[in-house]
């Protein structure tokens, strides 16, 4: 299992590979690691990382990511060194690519403000103001539930996404499995419930 700080290093790295590194701040990577725990959730069943969640102010926070990044407040991030990366499964750094791959292109506050529309973080504030502080942790099942949200939103982006279910469909329609439901089969099992 990562840390949190590998996950949120390995983020940083990659803004800097693809030349948006003015845009890594640490209100980014925070909304990177949600993401980045939802989506694992989701996938596995597992947490990618232990520490916790909160429903912050601005969104969601992991604490030691937020503390460890705090001196440089809403600045541009500092690029690590690249040896933690070995430290991250590979199966996560898929993960994390993914992720990086739908999310690293927002900004910090459009990222925000897409935690404050979903349903985790509005309900682990229960009912505080938008501007209240709030420590209350973030709960994995719910984080899990919005991941698999996530992965239906961006399989159904992929541009594959209609070709292939149009050629799921038609093979499913053409189909002349043995199996195939006919004409009265359904009435007839009904009526054999009613006996």
């Amino acid at each position: 299992m990562s840390n949190c700080l590998d996950v949120a290093r390995y983020f940083i790295v990659r803004a800097y590979e693809d030349g948006i590194e003015a845009d890594m701040t640490n209100m980014k990577v925070q909304k990177l690691l949600y993401y980045s725990q939802s989506i694992h959730l989701a996938l596995f069943d597992q947490p990618l990382f232990n520490e916790e969640i909160q429903a912050w102010r601005y969104g969601p926070v992991c604490p030691p990511a937020y503390r460890f990044y705090s001196e440089f407040e809403a600045q541009q991030l500092p690029i690590p060194e690249k040896e933690f990366l070995s430290q991250i499964p590979d199966g996560q750094k898929e993960v994390l690519a993914e992720v990086w791959e739908y999310f690293g292109g927002y900004h910090a506050y459009r990222l925000s403000g897409m935690t404050h529309l979903e349903f985790p973080w509005i309900k682990a504030r229960k009912g505080l103001a938008l501007d209240a502080s709030s420590t209350e942790p973030i709960l994995l099942e719910d984080m899990k539930a919005l991941g698999c949200q996530k992965l239906d939103l961006i399989e159904r982006e992929n541009p594959a996404y209609q070709a292939v279910m149009s050629r799921v469909l038609e093979d499913a329609c053409n189909s002349e499995s043995s199996t195939r439901i006919t004409k009265g089969e359904v009435h007839d099992w009904l009526n054999s419930l009613l006996d």
